[in-house]
């Protein structure tokens, strides 16, 4: 049976250009200590991945793109599929330690994939010996995605399917998902049939989806209107350039549990939080010492699963939307700045529904495909780019027990997602097995000095976990109505307990405000 790519699928192979390669990669290194024998050879890899190449459809199918993009691509099965053809290994150039690791995945990574294959490859790497905290003997692998293929979560779970629970290779999904049937690619006479016939429906289906969407439309309008419009509150940073073809790449990982105690500080906050104000303060420290901290908060993009709870995540493609977050670089307090970023998470209508982008989906799935493709590339070109954000975050939970591969377990793990023309900076935040890992992905004209930022990453965590929350306000308010009560002029009235004299006089809670800290107005 045919399946065709969403829009939203689509839409990361109409903007990809030489200079923005809309894939992703996860970056995994393992012990091969663990493995039988306490070694694990390429051929091991090779073999191990090709017996779950059935637990994920993105595996065997390619695309079959149509003429002048006139429809969306379709997906159909590769018929010379080759496991070889998807898998390489090197071993690290000298000195083999870490900058020079993160050297070669960010060159990896700013190579383009083969377009005509399925849409994933694999390039492992030995000589890891050299670096810090990481086991001798150890490999990295580096697993590609294009964007067209999956999303975070969808991704996230195609990598777990080709992992085990064990050194002895137990599956971490025992039952793999029903292979899909996708035959073999249409003829020309059906490509034409059915670009035709989408082209026919789309303005009637795009129509009716804009009635039924149009209250939110007005609304998310109105909004856009009274903020000043989509660059309003977002300052001009050395992120929101076009972006050249060679990345940078850099990572640091903390502890869950210390996420944990930060959490406490300030009640309400969450993980997302936590790490939407690590980034915040570490991207002050950065700019600041270079003489370009502005005065009005950075402006980040924070994807929304839109999966839900019951969605499957075994099931490849995008199914994702985004918030903007104000992250608070204009606080230099980094509780004062956790606080603002929780409050504004939890009040903005964005964080629980991502109503803007929603919109924009719902109505993109009824564009034909050679429209949106025109205006898919003229939007993000570097003429046309527009400046609503500085940067993007991406927190992708993960799994939090010991993953192994061909007998290898996971020591630690990193992500990196492509870059857009002004929004030159990308950190990825993959959970796993207890950790978090701050990823890294810039380019070389950006921020040549990523190792700097990797280091402000750090410090501004610290930061937070030295913090110590002020004592509240509201404790001190009741002790003085008791000398009120003393020195009061009528004898014959009975004086009022301090109970509840501290309850009349309680401060008032303060009422939620917006990004900037204002109240709104009703």
């Amino acid at each position: 049976m045919l399946k065709q790519l969403s829009a939203q699928d689509a839409q990361f192979l109409y903007t990809q250009t030489a200079n923005n390669l809309t894939h992703i990669m996860g970056v995994y290194i393992y012990d091969p200590s663990t493995a039988p024998g306490g070694f694990v050879r390429f051929k091991d890899i090779i073999r191990h991945v090709e017996s779950r190449v059935d637990t994920s459809p993105l595996f065997k199918r390619r695309l079959h793109r149509l003429p002048f993009d006139m429809d969306h691509p379709y997906w159909v099965e590769d018929e010379h599929f080759d496991i070889e053809a998807h898998m390489s290994h090197a071993r690290l150039s000298e000195p083999g330690d870490w900058r020079q690791f993160c050297i070669a995945v960010a060159r990896w990574f700013s190579k383009p994939m083969d377009m005509n294959r399925p849409l994933w490859d694999i390039y492992i790497i030995e000589g890891l010996d050299r670096i810090p905290g990481i086991p001798k003997g150890s490999f990295a692998m580096l697993h590609r995605v294009h964007h067209a293929a999956v999303d975070g979560a969808s991704g996230a779970h195609a990598f777990i399917a080709m992992s085990d629970i064990d050194a002895k290779g137990t599956p971490a999904i025992a039952e793999p998902p029903p292979v899909e049937d996708l035959g073999k690619a249409p003829s020309s006479a059906e490509t034409l049939s059915r670009a035709w016939s989408a082209s026919m429906q789309s303005p009637v289906k795009f129509m009716n989806a804009l009635m039924k969407m149009s209250p939110a439309i007005i609304s998310s309008a109105r909004k856009s209107i009274a903020e000043g419009g989509m660059t309003a509150g977002v300052p001009e940073t050395r992120f929101n350039v076009p972006v050249g073809p060679h990345k940078m790449f850099d990572a640091t990982t903390v502890a869950l549990t210390d996420v944990a105690e930060i959490r406490k500080k300030v009640p309400g906050a969450t993980v997302n939080d936590v790490v939407l104000t690590t980034v915040g303060g570490a991207l002050r420290k950065y700019l600041a010492k270079h003489k370009e901290l502005p005065k009005d908060s950075l402006v980040a993009v924070a994807p929304i699963n839109l999966r839900g709870k019951g969605g499957k995540a075994s099931k490849p493609g995008n199914q994702v939307s985004a918030m903007s977050v104000p992250i608070r670089t204009d606080i230099a307090d980094p509780l004062e700045r956790l606080a603002a970023v929780r409050d504004y998470t939890v009040d903005a209508k964005e964080a629980k529904a991502g109503v803007s982008a929603r919109i924009m989906t719902g109505l993109s799935q009824h564009i034909p495909g050679a429209t949106m493709a025109a205006v898919a590339r003229l939007v993000t070109s570097e003429r046309f780019a527009v400046r609503g954000t500085n940067l993007f975050i991406s927190n992708v939970p993960g799994a939090q027990v010991p993953l192994y591969l061909a007998g290898a377990q996971l020591v630690q793990q990193h992500g990196m997602a492509p870059l857009a023309n002004n929004m030159g900076l990308f950190v990825a935040t993959p959970s796993y097995n207890g950790r978090i890992a701050f990823s890294l992905i810039s380019e070389r004209a950006v921020m040549p000095d990523i190792a700097f930022f990797r280091e402000c990453i750090d410090e501004s965590f610290a930061d937070l976990m030295a913090a110590v929350p002020k004592p509240e306000k509201a404790k001190a308010v009741t002790a003085a109505p008791k000398a009120a009560a003393k020195s009061a002029p009528k004898p014959k009235a009975k004086p009022k307990s301090a109970a509840q004299t501290a309850t009349k006089s309680r401060v008032k809670p303060v009422a939620k405000g917006n990004a900037t800290g204002k109240t709104r107005k009703k």
